[in-house]
């Protein structure tokens, strides 16, 4: 599944310029980056270290600490299920293994048309609606079994 991807150099210095090629907006130029293309694409990496100045440790330091960055290709829809303390008493890990088999990945895995990225997060802040998941930036709460497979569904047919 090795396929170039085509990097849009123009939409990269625009981003970069957006925080005047600031190196202590690397998280955020990254989060822009991902934003796009789901990721931060291998190409992307000497263009921040030229533009910005900073050193490619640093780089691959911010991509690996921060979940919201990543270096490997990733799903339209990041679906991320809460795994903290009130979600996990309440069935997290049920929803989870629904997860698993619904979309035949395990967690940190995205399918291989890239519609869905499944990983595990500490928690979303929602404590009191658990167990709860979210898909990108929409939050789901009160799940069970069949609600979180519904969910998906819903994410299927919309990209179809």
């Amino acid at each position: 599944m090795e396929n170039r991807l085509e990097i849009d150099r123009e939409k990269i210095d625009s981003i970069i310029r957006t925080y005047d090629a600031n190196p202590e907006a690397l998280l955020m130029t990254m989060q822009d980056i991902s934003d796009i293309y789901n990721y931060v694409p291998p190409e992307v990496i000497p263009i921040l270290i030229e533009k910005l100045g900073v050193k490619e440790s640093l780089v691959y330091s911010v991509a690996t600490f921060y979940k919201t960055i990543s270096l490997e290709p990733r799903g339209k829809h990041v679906v991320s299920v809460c795994t903290g303390t009130a979600c996990h008493v309440r069935g997290a890990e049920k929803i989870m293994d629904a997860l698993k088999e619904k979309l035949d990945i395990e967690e940190g895995q995205s399918t291989d048309d890239l519609l869905f990225t499944l990983e595990a997060v500490r928690c979303v802040g929602c404590c009191a609606s658990g167990p709860v998941i979210t898909v990108n930036k929409e939050t789901h709460g009160g799940l069970d079994r069949s609600g979180v497979l519904k969910i998906i569904d819903g994410y299927e047919q919309n990209a179809s």
